[in-house]
């Protein structure tokens, strides 16, 4: 399974996040720490705060927190909150013009990797993720 770049970047502000814990964060600094566009990385945040994974503050001295401790954050609830309503396969979703659809012996087994999937990323927290904070908060120094 491949995962989009809003998803790709919503793990990144997250790891970001949980590695200059407790500080908050501007997006504009996570968008400048990945060259990103800051457009695009709030409409990420966005989702975030939406999902209730992140905090935002707004003002001077605003920005982003996690809104729990990263080891109560697990991968696959991120990746399944930020991929919501996008299906692996298009008939997993609304669309089922596929010819072979009727006879079709995929379903079952992508249904099931796609499950595995995300059983496997439910089993890492995204303290897991970040936990080289040293190395991590060196490559994310600005």
């Amino acid at each position: 399974m491949q995962l989009d770049k809003f998803t790709d970047y919503a793990l990144r502000v997250l790891i970001t996040l949980a590695v200059k814990a407790p500080a908050r964060v501007p997006t504009s600094e996570i968008a400048g720490i990945f060259g990103l566009s800051e457009n695009h990385l709030s409409k990420v945040a966005t989702q975030l705060v939406r999902e209730g994974f992140v905090i935002a503050e707004r003002g001077r001295n605003g920005g982003l927190t996690l809104a729990r401790p990263a080891a109560e954050i697990t991968l696959g609830a991120v990746v399944r909150a930020m991929k919501r309503g996008q299906p692996v396969v298009e008939c997993f979703g609304p669309d089922k013009s596929c010819l072979i659809l009727p006879a079709c012996g995929l379903r079952g087994p992508l249904a099931e990797a796609q499950e595995a999937f995300f059983a496997t990323l439910d089993g890492y927290t995204l303290a897991h993720a970040a936990q080289a904070r040293r190395a991590l908060g060196d490559l994310l120094a600005t």
